[in-house]
C-alpha cells in the first residue's frame, strides 16, 4: 500500500486549497482513507475520513462545515479541500488508509500547509 499527498503549500487566508491523496495498494486493505493534520508538539487529529466502497464521508466536529473530502469514481485520489482557510489551518496534513475506519495502519509522507494572514 503507497499513500502520496500532493497540493500542500502557502496560501492567504481566505484562499482555497485542495489536497490529493493518491491510493495503490489492495482496495481489502485501504477500505477507509482520511486525511488528518498535526501541529508541533500536538497529536495528529482527525479530519475527515471516506470509504473507498461505501464512499461515505465522515467529519470531525470542528472540521464539519468547513472541509470537503471526496472520492472521484476511479477511486484511486482522495480530495480534501478547504475553502476560506484560515491561520489555525496551519499543520502538516497526513493521509492514512486502513480496513477500519477507527485505525489507519498506513500513512503518506505527508504535506505542509501553511496560512498566512
Amino acid at each position: 500500500v503507497q499513500l502520496e499527498e500532493s497540493g500542500g503549500g502557502s496560501v492567504q487566508a481566505g484562499g482555497s486549497l485542495r489536497l490529493s491523496c493518491a491510493v495503490s495498494g489492495p482496495t481489502y486493505k485501504t477500505i477507509f482513507v482520511g486525511w488528518f493534520r498535526q501541529t508541533p508538539g500536538k497529536e495528529r487529529d482527525l479530519v475527515a475520513t471516506i470509504g473507498r466502497i461505501s464512499t461515505w464521508p465522515t467529519y470531525s466536529d470542528s472540521a464539519k462545515g468547513r472541509f470537503t473530502i471526496s472520492l472521484p469514481n476511479d477511486k484511486t485520489t482522495v480530495y480534501l479541500q478547504r475553502n476560506n482557510r484560515k491561520s489555525d489551518d496551519t499543520a502538516v496534513y497526513y493521509c492514512g488508509a486502513g480496513r477500519h475506519q477507527e485505525s489507519m495502519n498506513t500513512w503518506g509522507q505527508g504535506t505542509q500547509v501553511t496560512v498566512s494572514s
